[in-house]
């Protein structure tokens, strides 16, 4: 179904459905449900701040409090939520935890201070997680959640009645307790459609025939090989599946509380799809659970997850797709928008001169004013803004309190709050301007730019950076924010870097290999792995293997929990290596992960001291032989470092990872498996790279140093006396 179809269908609905959303709300809310009826009384948990970023500017605001249409995008999920009935909700900060709290106790949302809120209890949830597998993981061991409940993003926007997939999800879990969890998907066609993914094209294979997902993977834009390898265990066990690459994935899942117990039983599992996901499909034999779908073709449902979202949903407010999700619904208390013939939506207090000219599908904040001559289309502007003479601007996202001169061009960017840009400049397409930042007069801005002014953060110490005269003029404010500034990989941020160019298109992808047939030897599905940058993946080129490390680790750690023989071990091991043509670094790799696993494992569970927990799984039998033999061969140097580094890697994402990892290395040296200069190379590339290095790679090592620093002593005596030795020879 086409995108305009779908969404002409929507509107004509729109009146009708505001009503009953409305209504629906407080049902949800309402005080009529008898507290004890647990089937009823819905949970939901909003991840906030986790996947997803919006540098620069979510480096200084957090992600779910951006505006999105004058509103913040928390409150988006929030109505939703209220829409869906839910009653319980806890809401995990990822970052600026203070800040949405804040912002929460403030709002109607908030039941303590707020009367008129629709929930029984709102709770945030402080912790130390920086991924949604840890909040999950830490959700998991609070046992907060009892019952059936919702999983959503603080970044979800949707007005998608959760009725119908609700009752399904309660009948399949009735009649099959492994029914764990529905994933609503939202159908979006096979052509173009702005609110897919620019980069990332998920795949999902279904049993239409019990609305059952079998497998998952996501495509990638830039790989090589667009296979997806169905195991032919799935062909030959289900007579109908199709394989679906026309999905929006709208982050919404129902959930029972077995979900968070499979997120805890693996500390691998970080992101929701590419981890969670195809990992449960991947060992439906070992832990016979199913996942299902309920693929909708209603509604609006989508998440602002990056740059390239925020646009495509902020298009859709624009275009009213999202009803009664739009600015004239006045989500918020204090706003006053009023949808005005020609596609103007404007608060009270905005002051037009008279021969400006705003329309078609613009948004305008209160106590905003416009000079005269100027031109405004295809955007929102925030509240208090001030915009000069001439002015042109057109798809652009302008916050609260920006100054723009005369005669200046703003197209296609994104302006922040408190921002300022001079006279007669030249704003081109793509372009970020945070907080703050002042452009000076007749300065042209280059595309693709992103200004901050915020502070640099090196070793914990916060750093003015010096303004910039070459990207923001003379007088300016700002400099330009770099990808070695972020605390997150930011690989996704389409609204930046187009592929467009690349002519890439999801039609290219084989689903099934032609020699892929049923009760033949089949490739094995890790070669033709599309997670290329994965956890398995380790930034090599090429070289992704989900499925040799998933199993290698698997079996590796079971041999360790059952202190059983690692020369058995060994042969299954070399087996699987063989079958899924590993190379030497992803050996390492799955060897070091096995082993830091089972030693946080002890350390966690058992309460042992991270030395004592080294001893104990290096200590099972035949590990120091299979350590010298497999992970790091004939004990070449390289070989050696690589192994280390796998290790410091690994631990990054453990608790007491740096203690452990300092545990393991001097444990290492102990069993002469590691030689000392393997250890003092492997330290003097990380301070080489100092600059370069990841934050939390740095930090893993840093309780390693007094280990480093013995060996350094003891080289340095050895080196004074065969020093010695030589003068007395000579003498």
């Amino acid at each position: 179904m086409s995108h305009a179809h779908k969404s002409a269908k929507g509107a004509a609905g729109g009146e009708k459905g505001r009503g009953a959303s409305k209504g629906k709300r407080g049902a949800g809310a309402g005080a009529k449900k008898p507290e004890d009826d647990r089937e009823e009384s819905l949970q939901a948990v909003v991840l906030a701040d986790f996947e997803g970023h919006f540098s620069p500017f979510s480096q200084e605001k957090p992600k779910c409090l951006l505006p999105l249409a004058n509103t913040p995008l928390l409150e988006y999920t929030l109505e939703f939520l209220a829409m869906s009935g839910v009653a319980d909700i806890y809401i995990y900060c990822g970052a600026h935890s203070a800040e949405i709290e804040k912002y929460i106790q403030a709002s109607k949302w908030y039941p303590p201070l707020s009367p008129a809120s629709p929930f029984k209890s709102l709770e945030l949830v402080k912790s130390t997680a920086r991924s949604v597998g840890d909040a999950l993981r830490d959700l998991d061991a609070r046992d907060l959640i009892t019952r059936d409940f919702l999983l959503v993003h603080g970044d979800l926007v949707s007005n998608l009645p959760i009725d119908a997939a609700l009752a399904a999800h309660r009948a399949r879990r009735i009649a099959d307790k492994n029914a764990i969890m529905t994933m609503i998907l939202r159908t979006a066609g096979l052509g173009q459609h702005r609110t897919k993914s620019g980069g990332v094209t998920p795949v999902f294979v279904c049993d239409p025939t019990k609305n059952r997902c079998l497998h998952y993977e996501e495509m990638h834009a830039l790989q090589a090989n667009k296979y997806l390898n169905i195991d032919p265990d799935l062909l030959s066990d289900h007579a109908e599946m199709e394989i679906r690459t026309d999905l929006i994935d709208c982050g919404i899942d129902i959930c029972t509380p077995d979900v968070l117990a499979l997120w805890a039983e693996s500390f691998d599992y970080e992101v929701p799809r590419r981890h969670f996901l195809h990992g449960v499909l991947k060992d439906y034999e070992l832990n016979g659970k199913t996942i299902h779908t309920e693929i909708v073709e209603e509604h609006y449902a989508a998440r602002a997850f990056n740059l390239q979202s925020y646009e495509a949903i902020s298009k859709d407010v624009l275009g009213r797709w999202t009803y009664p999700l739009v600015p004239d619904s006045n989500l918020i208390s204090g706003q006053s928008y009023k949808f005005e013939r020609g596609g103007l939506c404007k608060e009270n207090g905005v002051m037009l001169a008279r021969t400006c000219k705003a329309g078609k599908r613009t948004v305008l904040g209160r106590d905003t004013s416009i000079g005269d001559g100027s031109t405004l289309t295809n955007s929102i502007v925030g509240r208090r803004c001030i915009i000069g003479k001439n002015v042109t601007i057109r798809d652009a996202y302008i916050w609260d309190d920006v100054v723009i001169g005369d005669g200046t061009t703003v197209h296609r960017a994104i302006i922040a709050h408190e921002a300022v840009i001079g006279s007669q400049c030249k704003i081109n397409p793509a372009t970020l301007i945070s907080y703050g930042v002042r452009i000076s007069d007749n300065t042209e801005v280059k595309e693709k730019s992103r200004i901050t002014r915020a502070k640099r953060i090196e070793d914990d110490v916060e750093e003015v950076v010096p303004s910039d005269p070459e990207i923001v003029g003379e007088g300016g404010k700002g400099y330009l924010f770099h990808e070695d500034d972020e605390d997150e990989d930011e690989s996704n941020e389409s609204f930046i870097y187009s592929t467009a160019h690349l002519n890439i298109s999801s039609e290219s992808i084989s689903t099934i290999t032609s020699s892929i047939s049923i009760g033949s030897p089949t490739t094995s599905r890790s070669r033709l792995s599309s997670f290329a940058g994965s956890i398995s993946d380790d930034g090599e080129a090429g070289s992704s293997n989900e499925n040799f490390h998933h199993d290698a680790v698997s079996g590796l750690l079971d041999t360790l929990k059952e202190n059983g023989d690692f020369d058995s071990a060994k042969l299954e091991f070399m087996g699987l290596r063989l079958s899924n043509d590993a190379t030497d670094h992803q050996i390492r790799r799955a060897i070091a992960v096995a082993f830091t696993k089972r030693i946080a494992q002890l350390v966690e569970q058992e309460k042992l001291e991270p030395s004592k927990a080294a001893a104990s799984a290096f200590g099972t039998s035949g590990a120091e032989n299979f350590l010298k033999t497999v992970a790091v061969g004939a004990g070449k140097e390289e070989d050696q470092i690589d192994f280390i580094h796998c290790l410091q890697k690994d631990l990054v994402h453990r608790n007491q990872g740096a203690m452990i990892l300092a545990a393991v290395c001097q444990r290492l040296y102990q069993m002469d498996v590691l030689e000392e200069d393997a250890f003092l190379r492997w330290w003097e590339e990380c301070e080489m790279l100092a600059e370069g290095e990841a934050e939390e790679m740095a930090r893993v090592r840093t309780k390693t140093k007094v280990f480093i620093d013995w060996l350094r002593e003891a080289e340095s005596e050895s080196g004074s006396e065969e020093d010695d030795e030589s003068e007395d020879e000579s003498d």
